[in-house]
This record gives C-alpha cells, sequence and structure tokens, in this order.
C-alpha cells in the first residue's frame, strides 16, 4: 500500500513540474496556423488550425516592421506587435518578435509578461533598462533592481513574469527589437491595470498600497490610460 501511494505521489509530483516548467504547448506538427474563428465550437489553449490543404505561404509572414511606430502618445514610445494575431503562422511555435520605437526620453512603461521570457537588442539610440526581481526569501531585504545602459547591439534579458522597462535616455529617437518565448504572452502594464482597470479596483485598496491620499488615487483613475 505504502509503495502504491509512493509511486502515485512521484507520478503526480513529476507531471506538475513538467506542467510548471513549459511554456508554450510543443507542436505535434510541422505547423498550425491560427484560425479566427470566434464562432468555433472547441476550445484549445492557443487557436484552432487551419485546412493544411489551404495553408500559403502568406500564413508566415508579415511586413512593417521597417516602418517607425507612432511615438506620440504621452509615454513617448509604440510597441509594433508580431504576435500570433498578426502572424498566424506563430500559432503552437512558442515565439514572438516585437519592435519598440521610442521618442526622445520616451518610456515603455513598467510591465510584465506572464506567459514569456524577454531578450531585447538595442538598434538606434541609447536605452535604460532592468527589471526588479520576485519578493526575496529574507523579509529584511527588497526587491532587487538590474538596469543598465544600453547601447545599439547591446541586448539585455528581461526573465519570464519580471517588472521591466526601457527609457530612452538619449536626445533622438530609439529603436528596439525583442523575441519572446511565447505566441502570445501577455502584457500587463502596472499603472494602466490599477489605475485603469473596468470597473476600478477600490480607492481605498489603491491608497493604502501605495501610502497614497485617495485624491491622489482618485485623480489617477480619472485620467485616460493607453495601453502601449
Amino acid at each position: 500500500m505504502l509503495g502504491n501511494c509512493f509511486t502515485l505521489f512521484m507520478a503526480t509530483m513529476a507531471v506538475i513540474c513538467s506542467v510548471g516548467s513549459a511554456y508554450d504547448p510543443d507542436p505535434l506538427q510541422d505547423f498550425c496556423v491560427a484560425v479566427d474563428d470566434s464562432k468555433a465550437a472547441v476550445f484549445v489553449n492557443g487557436k484552432i488550425c487551419k485546412d493544411p490543404k489551404f495553408v500559403t505561404p502568406n500564413d508566415f509572414s508579415i511586413s512593417g516592421l521597417n516602418r517607425v511606430g507612432n511615438i506620440s502618445s504621452l509615454v513617448g514610445s509604440a510597441v509594433t506587435k508580431v504576435f500570433v494575431d498578426q502572424l498566424p503562422g506563430l500559432n503552437t511555435l512558442g515565439i514572438s518578435l516585437v519592435r519598440i520605437d521610442y521618442a526622445p526620453y520616451g518610456l515603455n512603461p513598467p510591465h510584465i509578461h506572464p506567459r514569456a521570457s524577454e531578450i531585447l537588442v538595442v538598434m538606434e539610440g541609447t536605452l535604460y533598462a532592468g527589471f526588479i526581481t520576485s519578493n526575496p526569501q529574507n523579509p529584511n531585504m527588497r526587491n532587487k533592481l538590474f538596469a543598465k545602459i544600453l547601447h545599439p547591439g547591446d541586448v539585455y534579458v528581461f526573465p519570464k513574469g519580471l517588472i521591466h522597462f526601457q527609457y530612452n535616455v538619449g536626445k533622438g529617437n530609439a529603436v528596439a527589437f525583442a523575441s519572446l518565448n511565447s505566441q502570445d504572452p501577455g502584457i500587463i502594464t502596472l499603472a494602466n491595470a490599477l489605475f485603469g482597470s473596468e470597473p476600478p479596483l477600490n480607492s481605498d485598496v489603491l491608497a493604502k498600497a501605495f501610502h497614497l491620499d485617495k485624491k491622489i488615487i482618485k485623480y489617477l483613475q480619472s485620467v485616460p490610460w493607453m495601453q502601449n
């Protein structure tokens, strides 16, 4: 009896560990071009596959990453996504790409990708980029910031699920490209999520969490928050 329980325990732990360490599911075929079918009766963790007989080279290609994004926003940056919704051929491949344009002193605000790590390469300009660690095990320690100045040709990695950012510290525009190990990494911009949620988060919660007066919280909840 004890042996059977131990075997069951080990099998369960193996399943948990394998799921916990996985990112996007591994493909079981050469490709699975996504079909935009909101009325499909089958739910899958990803997209439904297009019939291979109707797949074309265009399903694996996208244009436009040579164009500068609209950097006239309040934060002074623009992210051009190449996720599965923009490029259906990415479905089940576990990768995606973004181009990030920055105006002078433009910011890609602190955000997280809940489903992906990210590797960024600077093409033009000078960026101050970094990430913040999760809660340390020692209660007397603070979350640690890892950040540095990046120049053209420099590469920086942002671990999965950690808060990270990029800030253009130069006087001219900047450009970076980043790859992520998910076809749909998800983006949670912290300020947008906390102060611009629908319905609004209780102002008492935010006031206590940020040690701010409720009037300031109410103001922050009243201003428009844009998705980058």
